[in-house]
């Protein structure tokens, strides 16, 4: 999943949202310099991507895209899921989406400097261009895909995937409203067990 997911999925627990979001720049037993509970964010993190990569459902939305992505194809999907959170937002929280990552964003900021560089030097731009929210519209998931394209110095070919989404859209949007149902029950599941064993 992508980073609307993983915030989402760490509920009210500021710690375990700290832990969530750094998770892909903490590499191998680094985590276990963490208090505990960011450390339990960093390996509900690494369970969460396991469960996504092997589930079923995930591996059909995939095979709906073109076969020119490759091995970023799983990359593409996390990001194709974040935009069906973001746009059907009012089925998973009560707090407007807009508020929901203005509160996210300060609560990162103040913390910042506790994060591992790549995440310091990322956030500005997850802000400024106010990612979580424009997850939710076309135009903001074709930027992100765009913007993905470019890190990859264009051998992803991430920027076309704007047309398999708009192409089997009502298709991966099922995909990821019973997908997700059940991810959210395992990492409740995943969290309890976390806090009272790690």
């Amino acid at each position: 999943m992508n980073f609307l997911a993983h915030l989402y999925l760490s509920k009210d627990n500021k710690n375990i949202l700290i832990g969530n979001f750094i998770s892909d720049a903490v590499k191998g037993k680094a985590y276990k310099k963490y208090p505990k509970e960011i450390q339990v964010g960093l390996i509900l993190h690494r369970n969460i991507d396991n469960f996504t990569d092997t589930h079923p459902i995930v591996k059909r939305s995939m095979r709906r895209l073109n076969p020119r992505y490759r091995h970023f194809d799983g990359i593409i999907i996390d990001i194709l899921y974040d935009h069906f959170l973001a746009k059907n937002w009012s089925k998973y929280s009560n707090i407007p989406l807009e508020i929901y990552a203005q509160n996210v964003y300060s609560f990162l900021s103040e913390n910042v400097e506790s994060f591992p560089e790549e995440l310091q030097n990322l956030l500005p731009s997850m802000i400024k261009y106010n990612w979580l929210v424009n997850y939710a519209s076309l135009k903001g998931i074709e930027r992100v895909l765009g913007g993905m394209n470019r890190r990859t110095k264009g051998i992803s070919q991430m920027d076309l995937a704007i047309e398999d989404l708009k192409l089997h859209y009502k298709e991966l949007e099922e995909d990821f409203t019973a997908y997700f149902k059940e991810l959210e029950d395992f990492v409740a599941e995943k969290t309890q067990y976390l806090i009272n064993n790690q």
